[in-house]
C-alpha cells in the first residue's frame, strides 16, 4: 500500500512537471484564437519596456509586432523579476508558457518564474 501512494505521488509530480512540455505551441498571432487555455506562445521579441513609474514597474514584452500594435504580450511583474531572470532581447526568438488571457483586446501570458520561458 505504501509503494503504491509513492507510485501515485510519484507519478502526480512527473505529471506536473511535464504540463509546461506538454502544453500546444502556438505562434503569437494566433494566440488570440486560444485565451483561456494553457499554452505555449512563441515569437521574436519586437519591442520590451519596464514601466518603472507604474505601479508593479511591469515589464511588457511584445512579440513579432511592437507596441501600439502588438498582438502578443508577455508580462513579467517587478517582484517576480528576479525569479525571472534576464529579460529576452530584442530580436530575440523567445517562447513562454501559461494561461493566455485577455488584456484590452490584447492576449498576453504572466510569467512568474524562468521556467515558463524557454528561448
Amino acid at each position: 500500500m505504501k509503494s503504491l501512494r509513492t507510485l501515485t505521488i510519484a507519478g502526480f509530480l512527473l505529471l506536473m512537471g511535464l504540463l509546461p512540455i506538454m502544453a500546444q505551441t502556438i505562434s503569437a498571432a494566433d494566440a488570440k484564437k486560444h485565451i483561456g487555455e494553457q499554452a505555449t506562445v512563441c515569437g521574436r521579441v519586437a519591442s520590451e519596456k519596464t514601466a518603472v513609474s507604474s505601479r508593479g514597474e511591469p515589464t511588457f514584452i511584445n512579440l513579432d509586432v511592437a507596441y501600439p500594435n502588438q498582438v502578443f504580450t508577455i508580462l513579467v511583474w517587478g517582484d517576480d523579476r528576479k525569479s525571472v531572470g534576464d529579460m529576452p532581447q530584442v530580436g530575440s526568438h523567445i517562447c513562454a508558457t501559461g494561461l493566455i488571457k485577455d488584456f484590452r483586446g490584447v492576449p498576453e501570458i504572466v510569467v512568474r518564474s524562468s521556467g515558463q520561458f524557454s528561448r
